[in-house]
C-alpha cells in the first residue's frame, strides 16, 4: 500500500536507474540522479534543522527544478514552486501567508531571491546536491510522514488579489495518479512534452506519472509556443507522443493552420483542459489525427488537479459542447442548486480524496470554499464549491456551462457569458473569444481573434442570439491575451472596457 508519493520514485529505480526521467534541450536527469540529488539536498536541508514546513523551489525550469521538488518531500516538507515570470509582488504577497525560513535556488535566481528580501536559507542547487546522504535522517524522516502530511503548496490566483495557497497531500496525490494513469494509459513508452510551467498544478499531469510509468518528461522551451510550426518539428525531434495542455496552446496550432501542413508523427494521445475547446479547433485536430486519443480533463487546483474525464472519440457539431464526462475513481461530483440541493443543474462540488486540505495559512477563504456537505447531516465530511456550473445531460455525462461569476443579470434576464462565447466561437472566422461584463455600465464587451470582421460578427449574432446577449461591443484582437499559464486572461480584458 502506497502512503507516500516517493515511493513511485523508489520503485522505478529499481526497474530502469539509467533511464532519462526529465529532459530539456540542454540536460537531462535520469531515475538515480533524481533519486540520488534529491536525497542529498534533502540531507542538508534537515542537517541545518529544517522538516515539516515550506520548503520554496526557486530555480528556472529545468530537470533540476523537478528533482527539487523531491528534495523537499524527502526532508518532510511541502515545496512551494514560484518563478520569476511571477510579478515581485506576488511573490511578496505569497510570503506574507508561507512564512518561508528555506529556499532552494540556483545561479539564475539566487540574486532574485534576495531582491526579493528573503531573510532565511538558501540551499544552492549545485552545492546541495553533492553533499553526503544522510540515511539516519532520511529514514527519520520517512518513518513519521503519513499520507495526509502535505505534498506542495501551489498558489492561485484570489478575487481578493491575495494569491490562495492550496495544500495538497500524499492520500490525495495517490489517488489522483493511480486513476489518471489508468485513464489515460500511460506505459514506459511515453514520452511527455511539458507545456505548463511547473508552478502551476496542471504540470502534475506530466512529473508525477512519470516516476510512477517509468517514463520520460521532455520539457519544452516556452518560447516555442510563439512558434506553431517550429513547435511540431520539436514534437517531432524528441518523438513526444504524449501532451497534456491547456486549450490555448493546442488552438494555437490549430488556428494558424498549422496542423494542415504538418500534423506531428509521433502524438497519440492528447488530454486538454483549463479551458473549454473550441469545437471548430477541437475538429481540425481530430481530423489531424483520427487515430490518436483525446481526453477531456477537468478539475480545479483544489481539487488536486483532476477530478473528471471524457474521451472524445468524434467530431462534433459547432453547437455541440464536448462533455466533461465522467469523475475519477474515489470522487463523486455533486450538481448542488442555489438551495443546497442535488440537481442536474447547478454548482460543482467535489466529494472524496481529491478534496484537497484547504488553503495555507489561510482559514477564513478555506472555510469558505471547503465547506461541509449540505446533503450530509450526520458526519462531518468536507466538499469542496468549485463555482463552476454544470448540467447533467440525458446520457448522464456532466456538461460545462459558466463560471459563476460568469453569469450575470443583464436587461432583467440571466445571462451565461459561456453561451455567447460558444455562439460566438461557432460563427465562421472565429477563432476565440471571451465575453466580459462591465458591472458598473451594464454591458456586455465581447473580445475575439478570427477572419471576420467586427461589423459583420456583429450581424451575425444579431441573428444567433436573443437580443438581451447581443454584446454592447465587438473588439477584434490580433491575439487574445493569455495568463501564465495559458488561459484567457479576462481580468486584463475586463479592465481594458473599464
Amino acid at each position: 500500500m502506497r502512503k507516500n508519493i516517493l515511493q513511485y520514485l523508489e520503485n522505478t529505480i529499481k526497474t530502469c536507474p539509467n533511464k532519462i526521467a526529465y529532459m530539456d534541450p540542454d540536460t537531462s536527469l535520469t531515475f538515480e540522479q533524481i533519486y540520488n540529488y534529491s536525497r542529498a539536498v534533502a540531507s542538508a536541508i534537515l542537517a541545518e534543522g529544517f522538516t515539516k514546513e515550506p520548503v520554496v523551489v526557486f530555480m528556472k525550469k529545468c530537470p533540476e527544478q523537478i528533482a527539487a521538488f523531491y528534495a523537499a518531500i524527502y526532508a518532510g516538507c511541502p515545496y512551494v514552486p514560484i518563478d520569476e515570470e511571477m510579478p515581485k509582488m506576488r511573490i511578496e504577497r505569497i510570503f506574507e501567508t508561507l512564512q518561508p525560513r528555506v529556499m532552494i535556488c540556483d545561479d539564475t535566481t539566487e540574486k532574485l531571491a534576495q531582491d526579493l528580501g528573503f531573510k532565511g536559507q538558501i540551499f544552492m542547487w549545485n552545492d546541495a546536491s553533492n553533499k553526503a546522504v544522510d540515511e539516519v535522517k532520511l529514514s527519520a524522516v520517512r518513518a513519521s510522514q503519513i499520507d495526509t502530511d502535505p505534498v506542495y503548496i501551489m498558489y492561485t490566483s484570489g478575487s481578493t488579489g491575495i494569491p490562495k495557497g492550496v495544500a495538497v497531500c500524499h492520500r490525495s496525490l495517490i489517488d489522483y495518479i493511480e486513476s489518471f494513469c489508468e485513464v489515460m494509459r500511460f506505459d514506459e513508452d511515453t514520452i511527455f512534452g511539458n507545456q505548463t510551467p511547473l508552478y502551476f498544478d496542471a504540470s502534475l499531469k506530466d512529473v508525477y506519472p512519470t516516476i510512477k510509468c517509468g517514463c520520460t518528461t521532455v520539457i519544452i522551451p516556452k518560447q516555442l509556443f510563439m512558434f506553431p510550426m517550429k513547435l511540431v518539428d520539436f514534437l517531432d525531434e524528441y518523438k513526444i507522443n504524449t501532451v497534456c495542455w491547456v486549450v490555448t496552446a493546442l488552438t494555437m496550432i490549430s488556428a494558424f493552420k498549422v496542423l494542415d501542413k504538418k500534423v506531428p508523427a509521433y502524438l497519440k494521445l492528447i488530454g486538454f483542459g483549463g479551458e473549454v475547446f473550441p469545437v471548430k479547433q477541437f475538429n481540425r485536430w481530430k481530423k489531424a489525427l483520427p487515430e490518436a486519443r483525446f481526453i477531456n480533463l477537468y478539475g480545479p487546483t483544489e481539487g488536486t488537479g483532476v477530478a473528471m474525464w471524457y474521451e472524445a472519440d468524434r467530431e462534433f457539431a459547432d453547437d455541440e459542447k464536448i462533455p466533461l464526462g465522467q469523475a475519477f475513481d474515489n470522487v463523486e461530483i455533486l450538481l448542488i442548486d442555489e438551495e443546497d440541493k442535488l440537481s442536474d443543474e447547478g454548482e460543482i462540488c467535489i466529494r472524496g480524496t481529491a478534496v484537497s486540505l484547504g488553503y495555507y495559512n489561510d482559514f477564513g477563504r478555506t472555510s469558505e470554499n471547503f465547506v461541509q456537505n449540505p446533503l450530509n447531516k450526520l458526519y462531518p465530511e468536507i466538499i469542496y464549491r468549485t463555482g463552476d456550473l454544470a448540467k447533467r445531460r440525458e446520457d448522464g455525462l456532466l456538461e460545462f456551462v459558466s463560471r459563476k461569476d460568469y453569469q450575470i443579470k443583464h436587461m432583467g434576464h440571466r445571462v451565461e457569458l459561456g453561451e455567447i462565447e460558444a455562439n460566438v466561437n461557432a460563427q465562421k472566422g472565429v477563432i476565440n473569444s471571451c465575453a466580459v461584463y462591465l458591472r458598473e455600465k451594464d454591458r456586455i464587451e465581447l473580445y475575439y481573434t478570427g477572419d471576420i470582421d467586427e461589423k459583420s460578427l456583429g450581424d451575425l449574432l444579431k441573428e444567433s442570439l436573443p437580443r438581451y446577449m447581443v454584446p454592447t461591443k465587438i473588439t477584434k484582437l490580433d491575439a487574445m491575451p493569455l495568463t501564465n499559464n495559458g488561459k484567457i486572461d479576462r481580468k486584463l480584458l475586463t479592465a481594458k472596457g473599464e
